[in-house]
C-alpha cells in the first residue's frame, strides 16, 4: 500500500491505517527511537506512540512525506522519553550530537524570538540542499538519526577521520549559512 493510500485510511478514521502505517514504516519508525533510546520496552513504546500521534494528527494534517512526517514524530517522542528517563543524566550519544550544534545553532532569545522553529528547519533544509550527497547524507545520519561516529562509518565505508572532518566541516558552513540569514549569534 502505498503513501497516499495510507493517509486516505487516516483521513476515513480507518483503523486499519496503524497496521498499514507498521507493515511499511515500522522497521524505520523502531530505528529512529532505537538511536535515542536504549530500552527495547522504551523503543516499543516510542513506536506505538508515534502511530497514535500519527492517528491524532491526520487529519488535519496531510503529509507530503509520510516517512519523514512519522520519523519526526517518533524522534520527538523519543527524545522527550530520554528526557524524562534521564533527566539529569544524558545518553552520550544524543547528548554529543546536540552539543556539537549548540555552537551553530543560536542560544539568544532575542533570536529565537523572531523566527519560528519551522522558518528554522525550512532555513537548514535549504542548506542541506547546497550539500553534495555524503555530506548531508552523514549530517542527517548524525544530527537527525543519531548515528555513532562508528555507525557513520561502516554504513558508508569511510575512515573515522573523514566522517568527523566532513562533519566539522558542514558544522561550520551551517555556522556561516544561518549567520548571512540573521539565525545564529554571530558574537561567538
Amino acid at each position: 500500500m502505498d503513501d497516499n493510500e495510507i493517509i486516505r485510511l487516516y483521513w476515513q478514521r480507518s483503523e486499519s491505517a496503524i497496521s498499514e502505517t507498521a507493515v511499511r514504516y515500522g522497521r524505520l519508525i523502531y530505528h529512529v527511537a532505537s538511536h535515542i533510546l536504549r530500552s527495547p520496552e522504551d523503543i516499543e513504546e516510542c513506536v506505538n506512540d508515534t502511530y497514535l500521534g500519527a492517528w491524532q494528527a491526520i487529519p488535519p494534517a496531510k503529509p507530503q512525506i509520510l516517512s519523514s512526517f512519522l520519523c519526526r514524530i517518533s524522534r520527538n517522542l523519543a527524545i522527550k522519553k530520554h528526557d524524562y528517563i534521564h533527566a539529569a543524566k544524558r545518553n552520550p550519544s544524543v547528548s554529543i550530537s546536540l552539543t556539537e550544534l549548540e555552537d551553530v545553532l543560536a542560544a539568544d532569545d532575542s533570536i529565537d524570538d523572531r523566527y519560528s522553529d519551522e522558518e528554522l528547519a525550512d532555513c537548514i533544509n535549504q542548506f542541506l540542499e547546497t550539500l553534495n550527497l555524503d555530506q548531508r547524507n552523514v549530517f542527517i545520519r548524525r544530527y537527525w538519526y543519531f548515528e555513532s561516529i562508528k555507525e557513520i562509518m561502516m554504513r558508508y565505508k569511510m575512515s573515522q577521520s573523514k566522517v568527523e572532518s566532513m562533519l566539522f566541516r558542514t558544522r561550520g558552513k551551517l555556522r556561516l549559512y544561518l549567520e548571512k540569514r540573521g539565525y545564529s549569534d554571530e558574537s561567538k
